[in-house]
């Protein structure tokens, strides 16, 4: 916890001499304007290392910025959809939005989100891969800009893997070593792996790209859903871990990804999976002298994962939209994401962060593994889809919940998943 803290420190730093330059910086928003309007900046930021490393960009900013104010709000991942729809039907989203892409589409598909691209400056524009814009645009237009990305890894307990002869050299882990890892070390009591996936629908759809798989063909409401041999890799995979090999703790199934995390330190689960953003938890609860590393990234046919960004997006009908990029164009600063980036564990979109990540941590703690899990991120065709947030919510997620109970069988979930398409996009 100490080098995040420091490292931290470091960044916070560099953001400082920023923002002493920001009066003649061409991404400050000041720019000679003598117009003084005040931006609400809802953020998600959750965790204490983020929350502060966010508030510290808002504060830099206002402290070069005296004509252009940001005001920090407070918002939920939990509910953030729900309030973003009372909020653009009510007149009252705020200046800058944070969400993901995923969430954006349907807001973007009806008008709700203001076109970024004539005020994003170049720099901004040419930091981030052409790969990750296209999970936030359509028809040329820009509707936000991804700030950091997150994939799924394997963390394992450094000591439990070492007593068991279990290797985690290597470039990727495929998923029959995954599967045999986990059956070779479910001992004595022990569950080779735990899982939590209370909320499922998310994790199977990245890591369903490791099949190639879609779920679906089309776009926004036009959207078909797809569900074969690729989108039920996964499932499959699972269940026959908790119910055949019984290696995954079935019970570990319905609880949420930090729920996991005491058996991890506690030794009831030589390995989990979860969000890279894990790691962050396991720095501050795990307990003293618990060793712990990432595994390589989980290939199947391929690495790859969906590459669903966190976003910054600003309202259509924003009273100041310019100045609201240019606040955008600040946080998106290489030193600014790597301080939101390393204090969520989560992996920036751009090189120029990544690379200050990887020199201030020196790629310990599992960092050289997590940066390297995002080189495979790729726009996955549930981003292009309007409704995909209510067919995930009310069909995906309660299907996925009672196969992975045990409760249905991967027949049953995939006419599930298909037919529920239908209930939702009528």
């Amino acid at each position: 916890m100490k080098k995040v803290v420091t490292a931290l420190m470091a960044a916070g730093a560099l953001v400082a001499l920023a923002a002493c330059g920001g009066g003649s910086d061409d991404s400050s928003g000041d720019s000679g304007s003598t117009e003084k309007v005040t931006l609400k900046f809802q953020s998600l930021a959750f965790q204490k290392t983020t929350v502060a490393a966010t508030k510290k960009i808002v504060a830099d900013w206002n402290a070069a910025n005296p004509n252009i104010q940001v005001e920090y709000v407070q918002g939920s991942w939990d509910s953030v959809h729900d309030q973003l729809v009372t909020q653009f039907k009510g007149g009252t989203a705020p200046d800058v939005i944070q969400d993901e892409s995923a969430d954006i589409t349907g807001f973007a598909n009806q008008g709700y989100l203001a076109d970024l691209s004539q005020y994003l400056s170049q720099e901004t524009k040419d930091a981030v891969p052409q790969g990750v814009w296209d999970t936030v645009s359509s028809d040329g237009k820009v509707f936000a800009a991804p700030t950091l990305l997150q994939s799924y890894v394997v963390f394992g307990n450094s000591a439990l893997l070492k007593q068991a002869g279990v290797s985690t050299a290597g470039d990727s882990l495929s998923w029959d070593q995954l599967q045999a890892d986990a059956k070779k070390l479910t001992a004595g009591g022990r569950y080779g792996l735990g899982w939590g996936l209370k909320s499922p629908t998310a994790t199977v759809l990245n890591l369903g790209m490791n099949f190639d798989a879609t779920f679906f063909e089309g776009t926004g409401r036009d959207a078909e859903v797809k569900i074969g041999d690729p989108e039920l890799e996964v499932p499959k995979r699972i269940d026959a871990m908790a119910y055949t090999d019984k290696s995954i703790d079935p019970t570990s199934l319905t609880q949420s990804g930090s729920d996991v995390l005491p058996g991890f330190y506690g030794g009831k689960y030589a390995m989990i999976v979860g969000g890279n953003y894990a790691a962050q938890q396991i720095v501050e609860q795990a307990p003293k002298g618990f060793q712990w590393e990432v595994l390589p990234p989980l290939k199947g046919s391929s690495e790859k994962q969906a590459a669903n960004p966190q976003t910054l997006s600003v309202p259509a009908e924003g009273k100041h939209i310019k100045q609201s990029a240019q606040f955008i164009d600040f946080f998106m600063k290489a030193e600014n994401l790597a301080a939101v980036g390393q204090g969520d564990w989560l992996i920036p979109t751009t090189q120029a962060a990544r690379d200050a990540i990887q020199q201030a941590t020196g790629g310990k703690n599992g960092w050289t593994q997590t940066l390297a899990s995002g080189a495979e991120l790729t726009k996955a065709p549930f981003q292009s889809v309007e409704n995909y947030p209510r067919w995930k919510d009310q069909i995906a997620t309660p299907a996925l919940q009672q196969f992975l109970a045990n409760k249905i069988d991967l027949a049953t979930l995939g006419k599930k998943l298909s037919d529920g398409w239908g209930q939702v996009n009528s």
